[in-house]
């Protein structure tokens, strides 16, 4: 035995994981109290209470007194834009102020000014400022992400953002998950033929592929971007290459990409702020897994946003939360933050807000099988928050609670502070 973290109110799995929680499930979280886990290489090995523990006669090298304080998988953040250039803090004036997004965007805001900070941004310079969110991601407790592209919008730029995802997990103990968003937006000089731009972007899915630099595909399916049609051809494309796929679909109108992506048997479906009851009923009964961004929608002043007491209560749906971490429309990187809105804005329970940023994340980006859980044959992707009590983590909201994180076995933040070697 390697290491222990012992007499701690842990959250485990029950058995080895088969998929993601569902409806009223997701307020199982099977709290072992006095637990202990113990951790052997990359891997955990012992799951149970100390005196279990003590029964089972096993010797540890080194052990970790959590004080009967919570332990919890590492958090997974299954929706980010994490390699971008530049910022647009500028924008929060014209925003107060009442100006729309195409307000903005017509003065020089919105995605395409992030489109031309990235275009102009080395790989080096794209690397540093992904490394220091990557940072305060892991303070937070947050073990793995996904990382989108899509401030390219064209072969150059997107190949630059897949690589740079890519060679950030050889930098930084976070796991970054790669997915191609190529169709993320239409440039303006597409505007008028979005069907051209939608097959350069499918040209390009061969050599992503071939080189490795993305496991997930998606598109942002929304009126003024792209039609329920131009994504059910791209995602199919995208099928046919051997990728997964995602959607941005029914933020801001319900224009059927959630339907889409149950017929698709789509991985997850993201926002779904104006997603329809019969999309919500589709994609739960397909499998898909609905990734919610409660930091978007609350950022953008929304009025609404997406119903997960729905989709929890009524289609017995598996719900997911992320930060949508990019420079616009959420920047934060603290699903710490993202939990409180899960509470405030959604009206979910702390249970199930824990399972939808462990368990239910892992399986929204075909992680389930190795993460999400604290199970005997799983990666040891740990968290130690300072308290007892999930509820807390949401209640008390604005601060870091985290203690200690654990990846792949190693200690990787103490004291709320990343361990640098």
């Amino acid at each position: 035995m390697g290491n222990g973290a012992g007499e701690a109110n842990v959250q485990p799995g029950e058995g080895l994981t088969s998929g993601p929680k569902r409806g009223s499930e997701m307020r199982d979280i099977g709290l072992i109290e006095d637990g202990v886990v113990g951790i052997r290489g990359e891997d955990i090995v012992f799951v149970g209470t100390a005196h279990e523990f003590e029964r089972a006669d096993i010797s540890a090298h080194e052990t970790l007194d959590a004080g009967g304080r919570l332990l919890t998988p590492g958090l997974i953040d299954p929706h980010t834009h994490l390699v971008h250039g530049g910022s647009r803090q500028q924008e929060l004036a014209m925003k107060l102020a009442g100006k729309s997004y195409l307000e903005i965007l017509e003065q020089g805001g919105g995605i395409l000014s992030t489109v031309k900070s990235t275009r102009a941004a080395s790989e080096e310079e794209l690397e540093a400022q992904a490394l220091q969110s990557l940072h305060t991601m892991l303070e937070q407790g947050t073990t793995t992400v996904e990382a989108k592209s899509g401030y390219g919008l064209e072969r150059e730029t997107e190949l630059k953002q897949l690589k740079v995802a890519n060679k950030l997990n050889d930098l930084q103990p976070v796991e970054v998950v790669s997915t191609f968003l190529g169709p993320h937006a239409l440039p303006p000089e597409y505007r008028s033929h979005p069907d051209e731009f939608l097959d350069l972007m499918i040209e390009m899915l061969d050599e992503i592929k071939e080189e490795k630099l993305a496991e997930f595909c998606d598109i942002f399916c929304e009126s003024g971007v792209f039609s329920v049609e131009q994504s059910r051809r791209f995602l199919a494309a995208c099928k046919n290459k051997g990728f997964d796929i995602k959607i941005h679909a029914d933020e801001i109108e319900p224009l059927g990409g959630t339907e889409l992506a149950a017929e698709l048997g789509a991985t997850s479906v993201e926002h779904l702020l104006a997603a329809s009851k019969e999309g919500l009923q589709d994609i739960a009964k397909s499998g898909t897994i609905a990734v919610i961004l409660p930091g978007t929608s609350w950022n953008l002043r929304s009025p609404k946003h997406a119903d997960a007491r729905y989709l929890i209560d009524e289609a017995n749906g598996a719900v997911a939360l992320a930060t949508d971490y990019n420079p616009g429309s959420c920047p934060t990187e603290s699903l710490q933050l993202i939990m409180a809105f899960g509470a405030n804005l959604l009206g979910m329970t702390p249970e199930e807000i824990l399972t939808a940023v462990t368990r239910n994340a892992a399986y929204a980006i075909g992680r389930g099988h190795r993460i999400g859980t604290i199970e005997v044959g799983k990666q040891a992707d740990l968290c130690l928050f300072n308290t007892d009590d999930v509820a807390y983590i949401p209640y008390h909201f604005g601060i870091n609670h985290v203690d200690c994180v654990f990846k792949k076995g190693r200690k990787v933040v103490s004291g709320g502070k990343p361990i640098t070697d």
